[in-house]
């Protein structure tokens, strides 16, 4: 299999090279970038892009366009946006499958609290690729939220705290004042930061991160 990945990417390399010139024709500004995407897109033809939230969208693309020619590493999408519906019933599944509800959110949340159904999360393919992520992603806001879910990738406008485990958010959310960990946005319930002040109780969030002043020029 290893022998297989290796053949694989070269290839792919290759027909990435090969469709410069034709994606030239197209937009020569851009056209090492679509090459990249559409070699990307015949090595995962399973993958979909649909969907994802449109800086997520950009995001993603930029940066594993930038792997691709940088550094010669090939990023797919395993899986991107979910609708409510999917979402449910991976939960439920997960939930048979572990047994109680409580075990299957530290693989899987419900849709509520999915940052897939939102198009803010990308779970990516192979263990390379995820690993040039979490190196460079953070130049394209992308990050891997969890310790347990190396494949899991988020976009955020701000580095987030690694979390162990999907569940952690909701734990934090319970009791983030005494851990140093408190929800800054009102509009991204998912999103925490480590706060020297939290002992004395989390400070105001602002409804998001446009009224933040940190992230003003």
């Amino acid at each position: 299999m290893a022998i297989k990945a290796r053949v694989l990417a070269i290839v792919t390399r290759l027909v990435g090279v090969l469709l410069v010139p034709i994606a030239f024709c197209r937009a020569p500004g851009r056209a090492r970038f679509l090459a990249c995407q559409w070699a990307l897109g015949l090595r995962f033809p399973a993958e979909d892009l649909r969907g994802l939230a449109p800086e997520t969208l950009a995001a993603f693309t930029h940066a594993r366009a930038e792997a691709f020619w940088r550094d010669g590493q090939l990023i797919g999408l395993t899986s991107g946006y979910r609708d409510a519906a999917e979402q449910h019933r991976i939960f439920a599944a997960e939930v048979r499958r572990a047994g109680s509800v409580s075990a299957a959110r530290r693989r899987v949340l419900p849709p509520q609290e999915s940052s897939h159904v939102r198009g803010l999360a990308l779970d990516v393919r192979p263990t390379e690729g995820a690993r040039w992520l979490e190196q460079h992603g953070g130049r394209y806001g992308l990050y891997r939220v969890y310790d347990n879910e190396w494949w899991h990738f988020e976009y955020r406008t701000v580095e987030p705290v690694r979390l162990p485990h999907p569940d952690a958010a909701a734990r934090l959310s319970e009791h983030g004042a005494a851990y140093g960990p408190c929800q800054i946005y009102a509009s991204e319930p998912w999103h925490y930061e480590l706060r020297p002040d939290a002992v004395d109780g989390c400070p105001p969030m602002f409804a998001d991160p446009a009224e933040d002043p940190r992230m003003r020029p």
